[in-house]
């Protein structure tokens, strides 16, 4: 019998111990959406579903050791960024991207879904100017995109103007999330010319953490598996709209998206 392997995605991000968000959401994510998916830890975070207790970033030689370790041995389709801590580990993890050159999703965590910083101030900069430029697609939220580039958005009318404002930094695709903005949920997907809006209903569930991570790994996920990238943000937000849905109660306060919901009866 021939056994085919899929296509490969690796994410670079922080561990969350609560299971709901970080390196175990995207590794759950990429195994839902048929791919293997591949793990380079920048951080780990003490994390629950009550937020963040602290956090402790991994050495640069590290993280380098690991991402020379996987792309130089396996490979991969994908590259989907997350937490990444430090503007050292921003640059390195910008260099590799780089030079490699196989799509990458860059998801720029500033904090977590409790408020609580993930990302230090001075490395924000860092994504800037070094991470976004080497970008296929980046994903920020309201607030992600406020700190990037000090564009707040009130109104649904405001995401093309945050649009441009990102895409000045050089990523080739701009996906504004807006789903913090009244009524239901609405994202802007843009290279400049082309715009995709997605629109979802907004489901009656406070259980919602690990919604970035899961959107940005299921889109790495349809990039390695060969879809156009308007293509795999729409596969993308079918799969992180139903798990959203089946989102479920943990510990005593913010559950996690299940990842799993398609499996499920």
């Amino acid at each position: 019998m021939t056994v085919s392997t899929p296509p490969l995605v690796l994410t670079v991000a922080g561990s969350d111990s609560g299971g709901g968000a970080g390196i175990q959401a995207d590794l759950k994510t990429m195994l839902a959406n048929g791919v293997h998916g591949m793990s380079v830890i920048a951080a780990v975070t003490a994390q629950n579903s009550l937020g963040v207790q602290g956090y402790w970033e991994l050495p640069p030689e590290a993280v380098r050791a690991q991402l020379d370790s996987v792309l130089g041995d396996i490979g991969a389709q994908a590259i989907k960024t997350g937490m990444l801590a430090s503007s050292g580990l921003v640059e390195i993890v910008a260099e590799v991207i780089g030079a490699y050159g196989a799509p990458s999703v860059i998801d720029p965590v500033g904090v977590s879904k409790h408020g609580d910083s993930l990302l230090a101030p001075s490395a924000v900069d860092t994504i800037r100017t070094r991470l976004l430029p080497v970008a296929t697609v980046v994903t920020p939220n309201l607030w992600e995109v406020e700190q990037l580039t000090s564009v707040k958005v009130e109104e649904e009318s405001d995401l093309r103007r945050a649009a441009e404002a990102v895409l000045e930094f050089g990523p080739r695709w701009a996906l504004i999330k807006g789903g913090h903005l009244p009524g239901d949920p609405v994202d802007l997907l843009t290279d400049g010319e082309s715009e995709y809006f997605f629109r979802a209903e907004r489901l009656d569930n406070r259980h919602t953490h690990g919604t970035g991570c899961t959107l940005a790994s299921a889109i790495a996920s349809h990039l390695a598996l060969g879809s156009s990238v308007p293509d795999a943000v729409g596969k993308a937000k079918e799969y992180v709209t139903g798990a959203i849905a089946r989102g479920f109660p943990l510990g005593a306060g913010i559950g996690p998206v299940d990842h799993a919901w398609r499996w499920r009866p």
